[in-house]
């Protein structure tokens, strides 16, 4: 028999097993010998007072002994199956092409990226020296823009699909089991690259392709179906069902289906800054202590607030972080964040974004490039203010509310470097009001936040993408194309890793097979 019920672990217990038993025991009324095991099926961590404790679903075994689940996959050769070109190597396509294999289809997945392990020469000639190559970066490559960008797997997306079955996946090519317990899942910036790895090696294994350093000038399309995509080698490659997965920044994906007259619409996004604080400070706010315990992970925290009719909300928060450059063309700034595995950087850093509607650019309703232009003027504007070599634009927090340009800059974790800047003459000024009102509210919900030690960096702007490729609801096939599926972020139809693995999952079940 079986019982799940809720515990409070001390942090000093979490990982002692004779403890979590002794609890069970008590809790359930047992005697000792009677609970044969047990097993943590979720936990988070309640700071709401000041005994900071787990809270843990734990499933007790009484009188039978637990079973380990054994996490594998069960492929079979699809190197005969019919092919589905995929576009994109991030998450939407390699959960894709995975899905491909179980349902007896031949993924072919097009790359105009590196292989993972090949992107971080690029990436550390982008931190090192500002140089940005436009296929190979945080973008662009195998994995997509979670790889090089932490593996946060938190989301709000159950509805969306099975997450536990993404989140198994995961755990089949080498994540821990971790990632099934915690109410955060994180995997890790140092940890994803290998299991993206394994992730494309079973894809082969069972008959799949990659094509790397392949981009995809055009989708080949005759009298309403599609046939397959033409590279910008001039290769040709056929297949009668085309999933697009490029990610927010293939811009030249959008330039594509406007060419061929293929409807695109403009689609609103969030912009704002990364704000960076010392990890202490938001450890000694969330758990109210001087120093945080070592048997808990450094605190995260989640703010929103109106401000004008807007809401500034924080965004994709890291732990023990890193702000990473992520533009994806040389004359511009974008900024993203990042975590190792153990999040054991001195700092913590989160986007602050307001969200860009239609109604606050000039003619978006009519113009589907309307946001996106909008927003590389916002990222070149970020570039020049910052001086060039993707040195970032940067303010200290009190300063930028108060409208001073900061004398000096406190130590932070951007590589490329800041240079001290007047953020208003890079961000549009219902951006730069909203946050400035949002800021010192921010400090009243939270202990320390509001503090001159706290660098804001410009700008957050890739948040999601500003257009969106439509597609019909029941067969997720776009409305003029036959066999084209536009699919997760870059089409506008996912915000992470975990909606956007699932997307690609819900593209390969509406491929008709009959």
């Amino acid at each position: 028999m079986q019982k799940e019920i809720e515990i409070a672990i001390l942090p000093e217990k979490i990982e002692d097993e004779q403890y979590i038993l002794q609890q069970g025991v008590k809790a359930l009324r047992l005697k000792p010998q009677q609970v044969k095991g047990y097993k943590i099926r979720k936990r988070s961590i309640d700071a709401r007072s000041k005994q900071v404790v787990y809270r843990a679903r734990v499933i007790y075994y009484i009188d039978e002994l637990p079973v380990p689940e054994i996490y594998e996959n069960h492929f079979k050769s699809v190197q005969d199956g019919k092919p589905v070109i995929i576009v994109g190597a991030g998450p939407a396509g390699l959960f894709a092409a995975i899905r491909c294999i179980e349902r007896g289809l031949k993924p072919i997945v097009m790359e105009r990226g590196k292989k993972v392990q090949d992107r971080r020469r690029d990436l550390a000639k982008l931190n090192r020296e500002g140089v940005v190559n436009p296929e190979s970066n945080y973008c662009f490559g195998e994995g997509g823009a979670g790889t090089y960008s932490d593996g946060k797997l938190y989301t709000r997306s159950n509805k969306r699909g099975d997450v536990d079955k993404v989140l198994k996946l995961f755990v089949s090519h080498g994540a821990t089991t971790d990632i099934l317990v915690n109410a955060r899942p994180h995997i890790g910036t140092n940890k994803l690259p290998h299991i993206i790895e394994a992730m494309r090696e079973s894809v082969i294994e069972f008959g799949g392709e990659f094509l790397f350093d392949q981009r995809v000038d055009n989708i080949l399309e005759s009298f309403g179906q599609v046939r397959g995509v033409k590279l910008a080698s001039g290769e040709e490659i056929k297949a009668d069902h085309v999933i697009v997965a490029t990610g927010h920044s293939a811009r030249d994906i959008f330039e594509l289906f406007h060419r061929n007259n293929w409807l695109i619409e403009a689609k609103a996004f969030a912009l704002g800054v990364r704000i960076e604080h010392p990890q202490a400070i938001i450890d000694q706010a969330q758990y109210h202590c001087q120093v945080r315990s070592e048997h808990l992970p450094p605190a995260y925290y989640s703010l929103v607030e109106q401000v004008n009719d807007r809401g500034v909300f924080s965004f994709c928060m890291c732990p023990g972080g890193v702000i990473a450059p992520c533009a994806t063309d040389r004359d511009e700034i974008v900024v993203n964040g990042w975590s190792p595995s153990k999040r054991n950087n001195p700092h913590a850093n989160s986007g602050t974004v307001i969200q860009i509607n239609l109604e606050d650019v000039p003619n978006a309703l009519n113009d589907p490039f309307a946001l996106l232009d909008f927003q590389k003027q916002i990222e070149r504007k970020a570039f020049e203010v910052g001086g060039g070599n993707l040195v970032a634009p940067a303010q200290r927090m009190v300063d930028f509310v108060e409208g001073r340009v900061s004398m000096d800059l406190p130590e932070n974790s951007y590589k490329p470097g800041t240079s001290s800047a007047d953020l208003s003459e890079v961000l549009p000024t219902f951006v730069h009001e909203a946050l400035r009102g949002a800021l010192p509210i921010f400090g009243k919900k939270m202990k320390g936040y509001y503090t001159n030690d706290a660098i804001l960096v410009g700008v957050e702007s890739r948040t999601s993408s500003p257009i969106r490729i439509p597609r019909n609801k029941e067969n997720l096939q776009h409305p003029q194309v036959k066999g084209l599926y536009p699919c997760g972020e870059g089409a506008g139809y996912a915000g992470g890793i975990i909606s956007a693995a699932i997307d690609g999952i819900n593209c390969v079940d509406a491929i008709d097979l009959s």
